[in-house]
């Protein structure tokens, strides 16, 4: 067993993760169902492969950062990367799935020796290219332990429980940012409508009680009407639609959840707003009290 890593899907948020493994100096294979998106990263030092068996086969850690369950489960059991990988290896799963499914799939693994962690991601497109994510990691601690290297060059890595916790604090965390988009684009709305200074608005609140990330970098967007994609509409919904699930299992109604997943989907719908940043919700208040971009 070599010490190389794998990464399976150099999309939006994959492709700057890999920079930042082989800015590290790690040994990086890769591969991407679009061939164009992996392409760039052997100019950077990455062997570009053409299935995902040949990218994990002899790779210590594999890394999955994939759109959803469907896919990782489809990526590790029917593409051939369960079956390539050899007994200790560990499979870094950063992609956004359900908590059931993460659990599933480290039962499967763990019956040919290859350990699992679950370890999604906030920070968007800027952490990753910085270097900043903030990563929640569910799975065996001595496991852990021996990724943070692998972990190091893309964020912070803190593991926050057993298989599955990862995921739950992922889906807790799209929780916080939608509805906290949500409350952005009400407030940016209101300042607006009102005569305020937008940018002078958030200068004003920088370092107070209701400051944020959020705040900042989405009431910009909304201000500047910039809904290139950092972070997904698609993506989002289909975390808060894997939070209410989650919610549905243990037993909990969680309304703010609810109501602002119905406005994704409304805003999705009317504006075919899927490919949109998520701070694009403010486009549905737009229109839900009248009123122009």
């Amino acid at each position: 067993m070599t010490h190389s890593i794998a990464l399976i899907g150099t999309g939006l948020m994959g492709g700057p993760m890999a920079r930042r493994l082989l800015g590290a100096g790690m040994p990086l294979k890769v591969w991407n169902r679009d061939a164009g998106k992996s392409a760039p990263l052997a100019a950077l030092g990455a062997a570009v492969c053409a299935t995902p068996a040949e990218a994990v086969a002899g790779a210590g850690h594999v890394i999955t950062m994939l759109t959803d369950g469907g896919a990782v489960g489809e990526a590790l059991f029917e593409r051939g990367v369960a079956s390539a990988m050899g007994p200790g290896a560990t499979l870094i799963d950063m992609s956004s799935i359900k908590p059931s499914e993460a659990r599933a799939h480290a039962e499967r693994l763990a019956e040919t020796g290859i350990a699992h962690l679950d370890a999604p991601v906030s920070g968007g497109t800027r952490g990753a290219e910085a270097g900043t994510l903030a990563i929640m990691v569910g799975g065996d601690a001595a496991v852990f332990e021996a990724a943070l290297s692998v972990f190091a060059p893309m964020g912070r890595a803190t593991r926050v429980g057993p298989t599955g916790a990862g995921q739950l604090s992922k889906l807790a965390n799209q929780a916080i940012v939608a509805i906290a988009i949500g409350a952005v684009a009400e407030a940016t709305l209101l300042v607006r409508e009102g005569g305020g200074d937008l940018a002078a608005f958030r200068s004003a609140l920088a370092g107070g009680f209701a400051d944020s990330t959020i705040l900042q970098q989405h009431g910009r967007r909304m201000q500047e009407m910039d809904f290139a994609p950092g972070g997904r509409s698609s993506v989002q919904l289909k975390d808060l639609d894997n939070v209410l699930a989650e919610a549905g299992l243990i037993g909990v109604t969680l309304p703010l959840v609810q109501a602002v997943r119905d406005r994704y989907v409304r805003m999705i719908e009317t504006h075919d707003g899927g490919d949109l940043d998520h701070s694009a919700l403010f486009l549905d208040l737009l229109a839900l009290n009248g009123r122009d971009a």
